[in-house]
């Protein structure tokens, strides 16, 4: 439908105006035409232009004698120019305009030989001198590149510049309909998170932007590669779908790693982790495909990183397994089916009992009692292992405020999960677990393993020095198992050392492993830490941890986890008048 400029304007052109108005209207067209910044053009019966305005002319780029009298195919890209004229004879000869009235996106031509998008909506009349028609234009070059932005930002990741999720998804959906074959690939950085926690975002960023670069300078023209999110990146080789030849480039993707990268002045050294699958033989659609590699991905990242991984069905039953086992968890925790059960820690010189470590088990209403081994591994980057940390947490604080008021001299020690360690709230859900039990933080002591400790070191040590400062004990567990230098127990604000039961049990049969056990309890003695070794079964690793001159210990030769209330009954047959002072531990080390 023409607006009523475009119709008024129409009408002034035709001379076709009521005899009242001529006058009156011919005057505020003009004046309209004069001060618009819609470009009108109109011509005559032979398509010679016999009407511009000043904006027409200043679009186009010529004066407005160079314009009157010429054929309008002076603005006419040579291409378009023949549909143009077969359209405008149609019009001429009395068809109605295919366009007419209704406004078209075309190019256009300036006087230059430039070309830019513009908007036109055509009008047509019959004047004294025959068939007429006008044109009111618009330039869209600014609304084209408006859209064209936006595209770019709909399918291209603005930080590294390579395809986003969105455009992969895209392409292999483009690929799979047509039967291709394809290999997938996933990678996902290993250490980046230390880069971040290190070095700041900025030079986080900068290492994403390096390895946008470094993929497609790698594996060249034919292949396409997005950033689909955080440092995880995807490859699509289009017509590969032989396992040793997609191997072999993601090989080449790994060694390219292996030389460090160089950003903004620090030499950052990363691996990656790698997953691949083939199309169509491990997935006949997008979403399968990207699943699939993503389960290879995720088996190279457990298998310890800077690996390749080439999926195989197993790997989706597996996952499928521990998601269902997830699921069991959370209605075991929501239906009271978690326990924590109490193993004791006894003086080795006189066989008292000195405190008890917390062991949480599950009354699984199929498969009976399970010990940790069976269910943690399952929980495994979940939301829910945080959930039943922070249980663990309170329930091992309920049990040592229940042995406090009974006059027991109690240190209670609650094992954290990596989660936990990472969480923000950590020194806050602490102090909750203090107040809501009238617990004393001197009766409290956390137990990390070493390597999540170090894993997260910075981040580790500001927490740690938060809870000492709130008066909580901290104690390393399972200690030289990792990566920890000695070093570590100086750096960090510890109470305790647990040495790992892996040293006790061939401490008579091992020179260096009696080495680094007397090692260990001499720096901890030094440094007054508590020592405690852990999984002493027979009377001849006793008597060695003895001599070596450790004072305390745990295993199977002093007693297996039991429930609390039967642990408590014990403790009242066993323990001496002056009570015995307890060290509670909420743990979710796997025991036997």
């Amino acid at each position: 439908m023409q607006s009523r400029s475009q119709r008024v304007w129409a009408l002034t052109m035709s001379n076709n105006l009521p005899p009242k108005n001529n006058r009156q209207l011919a005057f505020t067209v003009a004046n309209f035409a004069q001060a618009t910044n819609l470009s009108l053009v109109s011509i005559d019966s032979r398509g010679d232009i016999e009407f511009v305005n000043p904006s027409a002319c200043k679009l186009f780029g010529y004066t407005q004698s160079e314009m009157i009298g010429q054929p309008i195919m002076i603005i006419i890209p040579e291409r378009m120019r023949g549909a143009h004229m077969a359209g405008l004879q149609r019009a001429a000869g009395g068809q109605a305009p295919h366009l007419g009235g209704r406004p078209v996106e075309v190019s256009a031509l300036k006087k230059d030989g430039t070309e830019f998008p513009i908007e036109i909506t055509v009008s047509v009349w019959n004047g004294k001198q025959g068939f007429c028609a006008g044109a009111v234009i618009t330039d869209i070059s600014d609304r084209r590149e408006r859209e064209s932005k936006l595209l770019r930002l709909a399918s291209q990741d603005t930080l590294t510049g390579l395809s986003n999720r969105h455009r992969f998804s895209t392409i292999l959906t483009e690929c799979v309909a047509t039967g291709s074959a394809a290999s997938i690939i996933l990678l996902d950085l290993d250490g980046f998170k230390e880069v971040n926690d290190t070095h700041g975002h900025l030079v986080g960023d900068s290492l994403l932007q390096a390895v946008g670069v470094r993929l497609p300078y790698l594996l060249g023209r034919n292949a396409e590669i997005a950033r689909i999110g955080g440092d995880e990146f995807a490859v699509l080789l289009p017509g590969v779908n032989d396992p040793l030849e997609a191997h072999a480039q993601a090989q080449a993707i790994l060694e390219a790693f292996r030389k460090p990268f160089d950003v903004g002045g620090h030499v950052l050294e990363i691996g990656t982790s790698i997953g691949i699958a083939l199309a169509p033989i491990h997935g006949e659609d997008t979403e399968e495909l990207i699943a699939s590699a993503d389960f290879a991905l995720y088996r190279a990242k457990t298998g310890g990183g800077n690996i390749i991984r080439l999926y195989d069905a197993s790997m989706r039953s597996e996952t499928a397994a521990r998601r269902e086992l997830r699921d069991e968890l959370f209605r075991a925790l929501r239906g009271g089916e978690l326990e924590l059960f109490y193993q004791p820690q006894v003086d080795l010189m006189d066989k008292q009992t000195v405190g008890l470590e917390a062991l949480l088990r599950w009354h699984h209403p199929q498969r009976g009692l399970l010990a940790p081994g069976a269910f943690l591994p399952a929980l495994e980057q979940s939301a829910l292992a945080l959930e039943i940390g922070w249980w663990t947490l309170d329930q091992a604080a309920a049990r040592a405020a229940a042995l406090q008021a009974q006059g027991y001299d109690i240190k209670v020690s609650v094992n954290l999960f990596p989660g936990q360690m990472r969480a923000p709230n950590l020194v806050h859900k602490v102090a909750n677990a203090l107040q809501r039990h009238s617990l004393k933080p001197d009766r409290l002591e956390l137990e990390v393993t070493e390597t999540i400790a170090l894993a997260n070191d910075d981040q580790s040590f500001e927490a740690m020095t938060a809870l000492r400062e709130l008066g909580v004990g901290i104690a390393f567990d399972d200690f030289g198992t990792g990566y920890a230098s000695l070093s570590s127990l100086q750096r960090y604000p510890l109470t305790t050392l647990k040495i790992d039961r892996g040293f006790v049990q061939n401490i008579n049969d091992n020179t260096s492993g009696i080495a680094i056990t007397r090692a260990l309890i001499g720096l901890s003695h030094e440094m007054g830490l508590k020592t405690i070794a852990e999984g002493i079964e027979t009377e001849e690793q006793e008597r060695a941890l003895i001599e070596l001159g450790c004072p305390y210990g745990q295993g199977y030769r002093y007693g297996k986890p039991l429930p609390f209330g039967t642990i408590v009954d014990l403790l009242a047959e066993t323990t001496r008048p002056r009570k015995s002072r307890l060290i509670a531990s909420g743990s979710r080390k796997i025991r036997r």
